[in-house]
């Protein structure tokens, strides 16, 4: 694929695109979702892995809410990956991220994921250049084992935020009572190596491009939100499934 240049790739939704129907529409896809995951689970054939990554403030938790929180919770996953405990890094980096690996019928969703230990860790240079493209390796071979021999489908969103509109989020952390258990003054630390955070991301875009990225413009959650719903009823659609038949 093209690499990607971040800097030149918009944050907001096209202009032709009108706030209200795009909402509108996406309340029409959300039933649709659920039928789909439903038919997914009965079916028990394909799985589906759900990749998430962002700055801080991009919006993960907010599009697993909207977009997957009313589907059935038996077939829809979330694992949330911190820093890794003692106990992971005494593993190699993928240890940790295997037996989250969803299993057929499955919607499994990774907010944040196997990616930052080739991004947070080269941007404090944790790890070096060599080791990262290593890693890289280790990552197209991790995701075509589940596609090839597991029927995973993976797909995976880069929430593309601005500057400015990550800086109101962070600064909204402070000053909303209803957000304050989400402020880490380690967020705006981070915030100030956004031009490198940005370097590697596009770095992993080039390298670890099958199945590709979609970059989803997502300083307005209406337009993020539309786009992943809409690009995870496609995917399913596409599996021509079929409820079973009774059991003989």
């Amino acid at each position: 694929m093209s690499k990607i240049d971040l800097k030149e790739t918009d944050t907001r939704a096209p202009k032709d695109f009108d706030k209200e129907e795009t909402k509108e529409k996406l309340e029409k896809i959300l039933p649709e979702l659920d039928e789909l995951q439903n038919l997914l689970y009965a079916e028990s054939k394909n799985s589906l892995l759900v990749v998430i990554q962002g700055m801080d403030a991009s919006g993960k938790d907010g599009t697993i809410r909207n977009v997957f929180g009313k589907l059935n919770s038996q077939g829809v996953l979330v694992k949330s990956f911190k820093a890794p405990t003692d106990e992971e890094l005494s593993h190699d980096f993928l240890w940790r991220i295997h037996s989250h690996a969803p299993y057929k019928g499955v919607i499994q969703l990774f907010n944040r994921s196997h990616y930052e230990d080739i991004l947070v860790t080269r941007v404090h240079n944790w790890i070096d250049d060599k080791t990262a493209k290593k890693r890289m390796q280790a990552i197209n071979d991790f995701e075509r084992l589940l596609t090839d021999h597991n029927d995973t489908h993976i797909l995976k969103f880069y929430l593309h935020i601005s500057p400015d509109e990550q800086k109101a989020r962070l600064d909204e952390r402070i000053h909303n009572p209803s957000k304050q258990w989400k402020y880490n003054a380690d967020d705006f630390k981070e915030a100030k190596l956004w031009d490198t955070y940005l370097e590697m991301y596009e770095d992993c875009f080039e390298n670890c491009s099958e199945p590709p990225w979609t970059i989803v413009p997502s300083d307005q959650n209406w337009y993020k939100e539309w786009v992943i719903a809409t690009t995870v009823r496609d995917t399913l659609k596409k599996l021509n499934m079929q409820y079973p038949g009774l059991k003989k």
